[in-house]
């Protein structure tokens, strides 16, 4: 059950939420894909004696894809793993505590590793235009290694509005008229 806090939210936090809303409505069609094509392949193979590497590869790239995308997301809808056992049990302030604290101490250094790191690994795939090892498999697996980078940046965005939801919890000034 969500512990949403309640305090009004700063004026920017509802467009970025719009964001992370949109994506998370994309991921959830990306994963309706990856199971539809996931069906195919059992039935090709089992049915039909037929398959593909390529047909594979999608629905494992869609669910990837999905689950990058809908990071930021989760998070925004407080849908994220917390180990709650003090959570549930503070106040509106408390909360609002636990997830500056969290956001700042934790999620904003995981986001800038991951910026990073991703960065990188995303880099070198594109310099040689990386593909499925595979044969048979998908060109473009830099485009996938893409939404690494591109993750940490949404859920640093959302870290920044779960900050502004917190803040607004302490300061009245904080929150729009």
């Amino acid at each position: 059950m969500s512990q949403e806090l309640k305090a009004p939210r700063p004026a920017f936090v509802p467009a970025l939420e719009r964001l992370g809303t949109g994506l998370g409505h994309l991921a959830a069609g990306l994963l309706l894909a990856a199971a539809a094509l996931v069906f195919t392949v059992v039935v090709l193979r089992y049915l039909f004696s037929r398959g593909g590497i390529a047909l594979q590869e999608s629905g494992v790239w869609l669910n990837a894809a999905a689950f990058l995308l809908a990071t930021g997301w989760t998070l925004g809808r407080d849908e994220h793993v917390r180990v709650d056992v003090f959570y549930q049990k503070f106040g509106e302030r408390g909360r609002a505590a636990v997830n500056l604290a969290g956001t700042l101490l934790f999620l904003l250094p995981l986001c800038f590793w991951l910026l990073y790191a991703g960065w990188g690994y995303a880099g070198a795939a594109w310099a040689v235009r990386e593909s499925s090892p595979e044969a048979g498999g998908l060109p473009g697996l830099y485009l996938l290694k893409s939404l690494i980078p591109l993750t940490a940046l949404l859920l640093a965005i959302q870290g920044a509005a779960e900050i502004a939801k917190a803040l607004s919890a302490f300061f009245p000034r904080f929150r729009p008229n």
